[in-house]
C-alpha cells in the first residue's frame, strides 16, 4: 500500500529554470566567442591561421540568501506543472496497462526524472548560507527528494524511465498457468490465475501441493525483470553520484531528519526491541503448522516454509487466524462474515471507512474522489490492483486505485489508503515541497492507527455487528488476528530495504541477487523457500514494492508508529483502560489532534511533528503495551517448545 506522489513517493524541490539556463549560455559564449586578442565577437570571421580568441565568463555572483527563497518558490510552482502529467500518465497506465500508455508513462517520468535532477545539482549553490527555516527546510527536502535519480545523460534517462515503466507492467500483466489450478479462478476453466486468485489459494487452502503451485507460478512471473532490475540498479546509482551520493540507498536512508548511518542504527535499534514478539509468534505458529502439515515438512527449530502462511510473500499471517485463535469462536476478530452478512459491497466499505475520519470533526472527502477513484478490478483489461492512494498533481484531486473485495483485509486497507488521502488534504496549503508527510512512516501510519480503533464498541455503533462479546478472551482473539498482521509483519518490513541497500552500495552482487535475498529472510524473518531457487529465478521482483521502486522501510516504521499515535490519541479523547480497548470513534479532541500534525506535512522535522502528539521519540513502548496480554498468553503456550531457527 503506497501514495503515490511525484515521482515514487517522494520528496522533491528545485531552483528557477531560468538560472540554469543563462549558466549554461554563458559557460558556451566562454569556449568561442571572438579572434585572438580577446576581442569581442567580430563580424568577420577570423583571419586564417589566427586561432579563436576566447572571452572569460563572468564570474558568477554569490548567491544570496533571497536568491534561495526565489529558488524554492520558482521550484514549487514549476513541481506542481510537470507532476499534473506525470501523475495523469500514471493514472491511466495503472488502470489501463498498455504497450502505449507505458510508453507515454515513460517519456512523463523521464522529463520530470531530469527537472529533479538538475534543481538538485543547482541548489548547491545555496549550501552553507545563512537562510530562514522554511528555505534551509526546503533545501534539505530538495536534496533527498527523488527515489529514482535520473542520469544526466538524455539516452539514459530515457532507457531508466522505461525500465521503470516496464518493469511495473509486467508486475501489474502477471499471471501464473498450471493444470492444477483449473476450478480455482473466478473462471473456474481456467488455468491462467491473476494474483488475487493465487492469494485466494494461500489463503483458503490446506493443500501442501496446490499452494506451493500457487506460490511458484507467481514467483515465475519475475524472473524476465532480473535483467532489467540489474540495469535499472546502475542507472540509478550513475544517477545518485551525480547528485553527489555514494548510491540510491544513501539518498533513500538520508530523508528522515538524521545521518544514514544514525537511521540504519536506529532501523536496528527498534527491530531489536520488537524482535522478542515477533519470535513468540514465530514459535506458536510454527507448532501449529506442525500440527497441520507434521513434522517432516515443519521441523522443529527450523525456518517456516513461505508458502504455508496464508500470503504469497509471508509478510502477514491473518489468513492463518482460524488455525491459531486462542478461543474457538469468541468475538468477532475477523469482520469477514460480519461484512458479507451485513450486505457490504466496495462502496459501503469505502464510505464506513470515511465516515470513522469524519467522525472525528475531519472533513468529507470531494465528491470527486467517488467519481474519479479505481474500486473494483475491471473485466475488459490489465491493471495494477495493488492499492494505492493519489492526489494528482497535489491538485486536490483525491483518489484510490485498488480492487476491493469484501474482506476483513481490504476494509482494514480501505482506512489505511483513506489515510494517505487525509493526509494529503490536510497539508494541501502547504507548499509543494512540504506536501508529504513529516516522513514516510507518518504517511503510511495514520490510516494503520485508525484501524485499531475498531473495537467491539466501534463495531456495535456503526451496525456491523450486533451484540459484540467483550471478554478476555474475546479481546485475546482481537490481539492475536492483529499481531498476525501488526507483529508477523515487522521483519519483512525491515528487511526488504536492507536487500535494496545492499544491491545499490554493491555489497550484493548481481550473481547473488536472488541467494541474497532468501538468506536475509531466513535470518530475520525465519522464512525459507519452499523448493530450490537459483539465481536463474528473482523472487524479489515478485513483490510489488521492487519492481514498483517504492522504498519499504517506512511501513516497518509505520507499524511502530501507529501505536505510538494510537496510544496519544486515546489520551486526548479521554480513555482510561488498557489500550487495546480504546477507539477513538468520535472523537472531535482526538480528531483536532490529529489534523494540527496532518496539516503540518513535511513543513517541520518528523520529531517535532510526533510532539505535536504528545510523544517524544520513535520507540516500541506503545506497542508492547498493546500486546502485553497476548505475549503473556504465548510465553504459555510456548513452554517447552524450541523457539528460534
Amino acid at each position: 500500500m503506497r501514495s503515490l506522489r511525484w515521482l515514487g513517493n517522494s520528496r522533491h524541490s528545485s531552483i528557477p529554470a531560468w538560472r540554469g539556463a543563462a549558466s549554461a549560455g554563458l559557460v558556451l559564449l566562454g569556449l568561442s566567442a571572438g579572434c585572438g586578442g580577446g576581442q569581442p565577437p567580430a563580424a568577420a570571421p577570423c583571419a586564417p591561421g589566427e586561432p579563436p580568441a576566447t572571452v572569460a565568463a563572468p564570474t558568477p555572483a554569490a548567491p544570496t540568501p533571497a536568491e534561495a527563497d526565489a529558488f524554492i518558490a520558482a521550484f514549487n510552482a514549476e513541481l506542481t506543472q510537470l507532476l499534473d502529467e506525470s501523475d495523469r500518465t500514471s493514472w491511466v497506465k495503472a488502470t489501463y496497462i498498455t504497450d502505449d500508455t507505458e510508453a507515454l508513462e515513460a517519456k512523463a517520468h523521464a522529463r520530470l526524472m531530469e527537472f529533479l535532477a538538475r534543481k538538485i545539482k543547482q541548489a548547491r549553490r545555496f549550501e552553507g548560507l545563512p537562510l530562514r527555516p522554511e528555505t534551509q527546510r526546503a533545501l534539505y527536502l530538495l536534496r533527498y527528494s527523488t527515489d529514482l535519480p535520473a542520469p544526466h545523460d538524455a539516452a539514459r534517462r530515457k532507457e531508466l524511465a522505461e525500465l521503470a515503466s516496464k518493469l511495473e507492467g509486467l508486475y501489474g500483466r502477471g499471471k501464473a498457468c498450471s493444470p492444477k489450478f483449473k476450478g480455482h479462478g473466478k473462471d473456474k476453466q481456467s488455468e491462467c490465475l491473476e494474483l488475487g486468485e493465487l492469494s485466494e489459494i494461500l489463503a483458503k487452502s490446506s493443500d501442501w501441493e496446490l499452494e506451493l503451485e500457487a506460490w511458484r507460478g507467481w514467483h515465475g512471473i519475475s524472473r524476465e525483470m532480473r535483467p532489467m532490475y540489474e540495469r535499472f540498479v546502475e542507472l540509478g546509482n550513475e544517477g545518485a553520484r551525480e547528485l553527489g551520493f555514494a548510491d540510491v540507498g544513501e539518498i533513500w536512508k538520508g530523508r528522515y531528519d538524521m545521518s544514514a548511518a544514525a537511521f540504519s542504527a536506529d532501523m536496528d535499534r527498534l527491530w531489536g526491541e520488537v524482535r522478542p514478539l515477533y519470535e513468540a509468534l514465530h514459535c506458536y505458529t510454527r507448532k501449529k503448522l506442525r500440527a497441520r502439515y507434521g513434522a517432516e515438512k515443519i521441523p522443529v527449530g527450523a525456518p517456516i516454509p513461505a508458502h504455508v502462511l496464508g500470503n504469497m510473500w509471508a509478510q502477514e499471517w491473518t489468513n492463518l487466524y482460524p488455525l491459531l485463535e486462542p478461543y474457538q469462536g469468541r468475538g468477532t476478530a475477523d469482520l469477514t462474515p460480519a461484512l458479507r452478512a451485513k450486505k457490504y459491497d466496495a462502496m459501503k466499505m469505502v464510505r464506513t471507512a470515511e465516515g470513522f475520519f469524519t467522525s472525528l470533526g475531519l472533513a468529507p472527502l470531494p465528491q470527486s474522489f467517488f467519481e474519479r477513484s479505481l474500486f473494483l478490478k475491471p473485466r475488459d483489461r490489465s491493471v495494477v490492483c495493488h492499492a494505492s492512494a493519489w492526489d494528482v498533481g497535489l491538485s486536490g484531486d483525491l483518489r484510490i486505485k485498488m480492487c476491493i473485495e469484501v474482506n476483513q483485509e481490504d476494509f482494514v486497507t480501505l482506512h489505511h489508503e483513506l489515510g494517505h488521502n487525509y493526509y494529503f488534504l490536510y497539508y494541501h496549503d502547504q507548499p509543494a515541497l512540504f506536501q508529504s508527510g513529516a516522513n514516510d512512516g507518518f504517511h503510511e501510519g495514520v490510516g494503520d492507527t485508525l484501524a485499531l480503533s475498531v473495537t467491539p464498541k466501534y463495531l456495535k455503533a456503526i451496525g456491523l455487528v450486533d451484540k459484540p462479546e467483550e471478554s478476555p478472551e474475546a479481546a485475546l482473539n482481537l490481539l492475536m488476528h492483529r499481531a498476525l498482521e501488526g507483529i508477523a509483519f515487522l521483519p519483512f518490513g525491515k528487511l526488504i530495504d536492507e536487500w535494496r541497500w545492499d544491491v545499490f552500495s554493491g555489497k550484493t552482487k548481481p550473481s547473488e541477487y536472488n541467494a541474497a535475498w532468501w538468506a536475509l529472510r531466513e535470518k530475520i524473518q525465519g522464512v525459507a523457500p519452499p523448493l530450490a531457487r537459483s539465481e536463474a529465478d528473482f523472487d524479489p521482483g515478485a513483490k510489488y514494492h521492487i519492481p514498483g521502486n517504492t522504498p519499504y522501510v517506512r511501513y516497518f516504521i509505520a507499524r511502530i508508529l501507529q501505536y505510538q499515535f494510537h496510544r496519544a490519541l486515546c489520551k486526548v479523547a479521554g480513555h482510561t483502560g488498557p489500550l487495546h480497548t480504546c477507539s477513538i470513534y468520535g472523537s472531535k479532541a482526538a480528531g483536532d489532534k490529529l489534523r494540527a500534525m496532518l496539516e503540518l506535512g513535511a513543513s517541520r522535522p518528523w520529531p517535532e511533528a510526533l510532539a505535536v502528539l504528545g510523544e517524544t521519540r520513535l520507540d516500541a513502548s506503545a506497542l508492547k503495551e498493546y500486546y502485553e496480554p497476548l505475549m503473556s498468553w504465548l510465553a504459555q503456550q510456548n513452554a517447552g517448545e524450541r523457539c528460534g531457527w
